[in-house]
């Protein structure tokens, strides 16, 4: 009798495994949850999902903020959000990106779009950017009367208007704000302000504190390799190492404030400490900042909700959306 075991192709331990037959079996990610339309209980926040595109396959999760006599008939902050999850894992749809994005919305006051990209393996880079790409366009058109979401027509602020992300989603914030340099947004939408949370960069040669033993099989390194195998200059591809080999100037991103938000024991702190000075140096003539939080990992804000240093961080970000 033939065996059903299937074989292990690729394991990237703790987050997936890919077999050799193509299939995929996600290790990581928290629970999807449906959204609130009628308010959550907890913060008020009005939550739905919307599909952006049909092919390729693109939706979103809206955020609306608690509506008052005071304030309904106001016009809100425009957040378009992208997921952390290494490219390949995590979803806008998840308990935790639920949960992050009705604190930031209920204390930033904001309507967010987070957006549900197509994942690698089964979709490699650039997919997530070239899908992330088209949201933003889809919020942009908006502002020029072309768009049907009441939301972001009635409540939408398109003189204000953020990108930003965590982790991955932070890398693809970054590449954006570059993008939105040379290619134009519907109704000539500008980027005002970006933040880039723990952002996913790397490159082939430690910087910093990083470890120089077995930093090419880092797991930084391989998920790289895992969801982008046919990027040019490999893990120092401009995509992922903002500094390295034939990147564009820093001085293109195209918004007017910079929010760079890093953890003290974070495996990529190194890189957004030098993203940040780097931009500085670069003649960027917008306002940037970093914000470090001491004695924290990768991703804490996100998975540990609760904690102190979580609450001080998503105040930080709120802060700079309002």
């Amino acid at each position: 009798m033939a065996s059903t075991t299937k074989e292990v192709a690729t394991e990237l331990f703790p987050l997936i495994r890919v077999y050799t037959d193509g299939s995929v079996e996600r290790l990581f990610g928290s629970p999807i949850v449906p959204p609130s339309p009628d308010q959550d209980p907890e913060t008020g926040v009005s939550s739905k999902d919307i599909t952006i595109s049909e092919n390729p396959s693109i939706s979103a999760r809206l955020y609306l903020p608690k509506l008052t006599p005071h304030n309904q008939n106001q016009k809100f902050p425009i957040l378009v959000y992208f997921h952390g999850g290494a490219f390949c894992v995590e979803s806008a749809f998840s308990l935790a990106s639920n949960r992050y994005l009705n604190s930031i919305v209920s204390q930033a006051n904001v309507v967010a779009v987070s957006v549900e990209y197509r994942l690698a393996p089964e979709h490699p880079l650039p997919a997530c950017y070239e899908d992330c790409w088209a949201a933003l366009q889809w919020v942009a058109s908006h502002s020029a009367g072309n768009g049907k979401e009441p939301w972001l027509i009635n409540h939408g602020d398109f003189e204000r208007i953020y990108i930003g992300g965590d982790s991955s989603g932070a890398n693809t914030a970054h590449n954006l704000a570059l993008r939105a340099g040379t290619e134009s947004l519907p109704g000539g939408v500008k980027i005002f302000g970006v933040f880039l949370s723990q952002p996913y960069f790397w490159g082939s040669k430690p910087i910093g504190s990083e470890s120089k033993e077995g930093h090419e099989k880092s797991l930084t390194s391989l998920i790289w390799s895992l969801v982008h195998p046919s990027a040019a200059g490999g893990i120092d591809s401009p995509l992922i190492n903002p500094l390295g080999p034939g990147a564009p100037s820093l001085a293109g991103l195209a918004c007017d404030k910079l929010l760079v938000c890093v953890a003290e024991k974070d495996m990529v702190r190194e890189r957004g400490v030098w993203y940040c000075d780097e931009v500085k140096k670069s003649g960027w003539k917008g306002e940037v900042e970093l914000f470090e939080v001491k004695g924290e990992d990768h991703a804490f804000h996100f998975f540990n909700f609760e904690t102190e240093n979580a609450k001080a961080m998503i105040k930080r970000l709120a802060s700079f959306l309002k």
